[in-house]
């Protein structure tokens, strides 16, 4: 069987040219190094997509596109290729050929609700799983986080002041994940939602990630612009009415996955 393999990053920023032009930090540099070694090959294929993009046009997911080419293509020197959120329905052929090509499958930050909708709706969801089966390296940012679980956090109207924040991902991890969680009304709206959801939450802030190679799993971070932040990783869960929490330190060795997701 192929080692499944997931990175899934906090946030950060990318270098992107923001609305008034302005080039933003690259952040994510070690965190992107480590998706490119875990691949297992030097230079290797990336696809991107900015499927959680599709609630906000065609013009941000091409921005989002230029930007992640020049980090992966431009920066690192991998092959590189874009599905366009369109291209499931219009050219599921095309779908189905730049999955089997890539190393490495990357989704961008957005409205995870919409893309996971587009995913179910077109059967993308399964390309992906069978993507992720088969030993490719997934990964992504925010919502492109999110997605491999099976339930998270998100600030989609409707949801970001419910009772419970709660969104379906593809579960291929069974844990509740928050991307951003840094942000002054995640944490409350993190553990308020933890009361109702048998499941251990992972909080994800700017420039950090949790790496998932096989039965192992390890904390990763990276290098953000502002020197006085530091990334970091909160495992949250409640049992018998007690909330439990512990910071997951960055490490160079792997622990059991079975210590991250259990409620013991």
């Amino acid at each position: 069987m192929a080692v499944r393999k997931i990175i899934a990053i906090g946030g950060g920023e990318n270098g992107r040219i923001n609305s008034k032009g302005e080039k933003l930090p690259y952040e994510l540099a070690e965190i992107d190094k480590e998706i490119i070694r875990v691949s297992g090959k030097e230079n290797p294929r990336v696809l991107f997509l900015a499927h959680a993009q599709i609630s906000f046009g065609d013009e941000n997911e091409k921005r989002y596109n230029e930007t992640i080419h020049r980090v992966y293509n431009g920066m690192y020197g991998c092959d590189f290729r874009w599905l366009k959120a369109s291209e499931l329905t219009g050219d599921y052929e095309k779908a189905k050929d730049d999955i089997a090509w890539a190393d490495v499958i990357y989704e961008g930050g957005g409205d995870t609700v919409a893309m996971i909708e587009l995913w179910r709706k077109t059967g993308f969801d399964a390309l992906l799983k069978n993507a992720w089966e088969s030993g490719k390296v997934m990964c992504g940012v925010s919502a492109g986080a999110i997605c491999w679980f099976s339930l998270g956090n998100t600030n989609v109207p409707g949801y970001k002041d419910a009772e419970v924040n709660r969104i379906p991902g593809l579960g291929f991890v069974d844990a509740y994940f928050s991307p951003h969680c840094q942000a002054e009304w995640k944490r409350e709206s993190e553990i308020k939602s933890l009361k109702y959801i048998n499941k251990v939450g992972l909080s994800v802030s700017n420039c950090a990630a949790v790496e998932l190679v096989g039965e192992k799993y390890r904390v990763i971070t990276s290098t953000p612009a502002d020197a006085g932040f530091r990334p970091y990783v909160l495992r949250t869960y409640w049992k018998d009415g007690v909330m439990h929490e512990e910071e997951l330190k960055p490490t160079a060795a792997f622990a059991p996955l079975d210590e991250l997701l259990s409620m013991g």
